[in-house]
């Protein structure tokens, strides 16, 4: 592996990171009003409007906002939520882990039952078994994620069958002192069970498909030919060949984590989920920048970070690919 390499993108990664979060903080105060302006519009006084924005530092110029942001960013203060009068780290963290916890885990169960699929349905081409293997997870994956939520809702919810809860992370009663406790419950489990269902059935698909034609293509190259006649173990021919397939898989992981962050913001809406994504359209309504602003850099730093981590992850994966031009 080229340490170099490494260091020029980790160099590269940061600056990235600096650059998103930069043109984030702008493009954030392109939109039309702010949270002055839902003030007023709820029966502040002028006096009032003004003084929050002194205190707000709303109204320095805005280069002056960008320079404040950067040295409070660098110091690990993210600012003040303006809705909810509270640093904008205590708003964001507990959601952020809600988020997470809804959705590492989905893209994980995604990538092991897809990779093992698409394996299994790449090593019986023409087969009956592989026409249902495509059409089954392609079915399912062409829904749009918020609709197939609105039917797993109406299946299994309040609706037909009445048998999950309909919304929220935990019942009312289950709350206790330590947040954390709150995820080993059986409740959790029981409100957990419908948007999960929903980010796994939609997601499958991609990396089923992506692992069918990377084993069919694999299986064809000379190396398995040579292992095939030298007597190496079927078991061991399957491993060395869903090692080898894995490449485009990997590759597709920061995609298939953005896209399935994008559809998370329906889905926490319509599951009334308490993460990220419905944190972000509440700011949004009353124009919550510091709020907004750390929830799209979150975002933003994670899909470069894994980007980065799939870089370096390829020639563990393949000693034969080489990162950087190195030898």
């Amino acid at each position: 592996m080229n340490f170099k390499y490494i260091v020029q993108r980790s160099v590269l990664t940061v600056f990235l990171i600096f650059l998103t979060i930069t043109i984030i903080f702008f493009f954030i105060r392109l939109m039309p009003g702010d949270m002055i302006d839902y003030l007023a519009s709820s029966g502040a006084s002028q006096e009032e409007v003004q003084q929050i924005r002194e205190l707000w530092g709303l109204d320095q110029p805005l280069y002056v906002q960008y320079l404040d942001f950067l040295t409070n960013l660098v110091t690990g203060d993210a600012g003040m939520s303006l809705q909810y009068r509270r640093p904008v780290w205590e708003v964001v963290r507990p959601r952020l882990l809600n988020s997470l916890v809804l959705l590492l885990p989905a893209v994980v169960v995604n990538y092991i039952i897809g990779s093992g699929l698409g394996a299994v349905i790449g090593t019986k081409v023409g087969s009956r078994t592989e026409k249902l293997g495509i059409i089954v997870p392609t079915m399912f994956g062409t829904v749009p994620q918020f609709f197939m939520g609105i039917i797993l809702l109406t299946l299994l919810g309040g609706g037909l069958f009445n048998l999950f809860p309909t919304g929220g992370l935990v019942s009312a009663d289950t709350y206790s002192g330590n947040p954390l406790s709150v995820y080993l419950t059986v409740d959790f489990l029981w409100h957990y069970t419908l948007p999960f269902l929903t980010l796994t059935l939609t997601g499958i698909y991609l990396p089923t498909l992506i692992m069918r034609s990377s084993i069919v293509e694999v299986s064809g190259q000379d190396f398995m030919f040579y292992h095939k006649i030298k007597g190496t173990p079927r078991r061991t021919r399957i491993l060395r060949l869903m090692r080898h397939a894995s490449l485009p898989v990997v590759t597709n992981l920061p995609t298939a984590f953005t896209t399935i962050i994008s559809g998370s913001v329906l889905i926490e809406l319509i599951f009334n989920w308490p993460g990220m994504g419905l944190l972000l359209v509440q700011s949004t309504l009353v124009r919550d920048f510091p709020v907004i602003q750390v929830i799209f850099a979150v975002l933003a730093a994670m899909i470069i970070i894994g980007n980065f981590a799939v870089d370096i992850l390829y020639s563990v994966l393949d000693p034969r690919v080489t990162v950087g031009g190195g030898s």
